[in-house]
C-alpha cells in the first residue's frame, strides 16, 4: 500500500532535482575542465588542417564541428565567418562528409576557418562526444576544453549562453 505513494514522490524529486539545475536545456561535457581530444590527423584536401598544436597555441580557440550537408549547420555559418571577422580563431572538424562537397560548400560560402580537419567516418567527433552537428568548443589558451555547445550558433541561444561564455574565455 505504501509502495505507490513512495514511487510517486521518488520520482517527483527527480523532476524537481532536474528542473532545479542551473541550465536545464545544456547537454553536460566531461571534456569541460580537461584536455581537448585528440584532432584527425588529416586535413580536408587543399586546407591547412587543424591540428593539436593550434589547440595549445596560447590563443583561445574555437573549434567547430560541422558538415556540408548539415541544415543547422549551414545556418550558423554566417555566423563562424563573423566570428572570424573579429579576428578569432575558428578551426572546423568536418565529418561523415564528402571531401568535394565540404570544400564546395566552403568555396561558395566562405571559409572561416583557419584550419579544417577531416574526419570521414566521425571516429573524432566521438572522442569529443559530439552527438550531432554542429557541436562547437571554446578552447582555452592551454588546450583545455572551457564550453561545448550542442546546436546552431544563431539567435538568443547564441547570444545567451555562447557569446558569454567566449567573452570570459577571451577575458582570462
Amino acid at each position: 500500500m505504501a509502495a505507490p505513494p513512495l514511487i510517486f514522490a521518488a520520482i517527483a524529486g527527480l523532476f524537481l532535482v532536474g528542473m532545479m539545475r542551473d541550465d536545464p536545456d545544456a547537454l553536460p561535457s566531461v571534456f569541460v575542465g580537461r584536455e581537448a581530444p585528440p584532432l584527425p590527423s588529416e586535413a580536408l584536401p587543399g586546407r591547412a588542417p587543424l591540428t593539436d598544436a593550434d589547440l595549445r597555441s596560447g590563443e583561445v580557440t574555437i573549434v567547430n564541428f560541422w558538415a556540408s550537408w548539415c541544415p543547422p549547420c549551414r545556418a550558423e555559418h554566417p555566423t563562424l565567418k563573423a566570428l572570424a571577422q573579429e579576428g578569432l580563431r575558428v578551426g572546423g572538424v568536418n565529418f561523415k562528409d564528402e571531401a568535394d562537397q565540404a570544400n564546395g560548400y566552403l568555396d561558395r560560402d566562405g571559409d572561416p576557418f583557419f584550419g579544417v580537419s577531416y574526419d570521414p567516418k566521425g571516429r573524432t567527433a566521438i572522442d569529443w562526444g559530439v552527438t550531432a552537428p554542429p557541436e562547437t568548443f571554446i578552447i582555452g589558451r592551454d588546450g583545455t576544453v572551457l564550453f561545448r555547445f550542442a546546436g546552431p550558433l544563431v539567435g538568443s541561444d547564441y547570444e545567451q549562453r555562447f557569446r558569454p561564455a567566449l567573452d570570459r574565455a577571451l577575458a582570462e
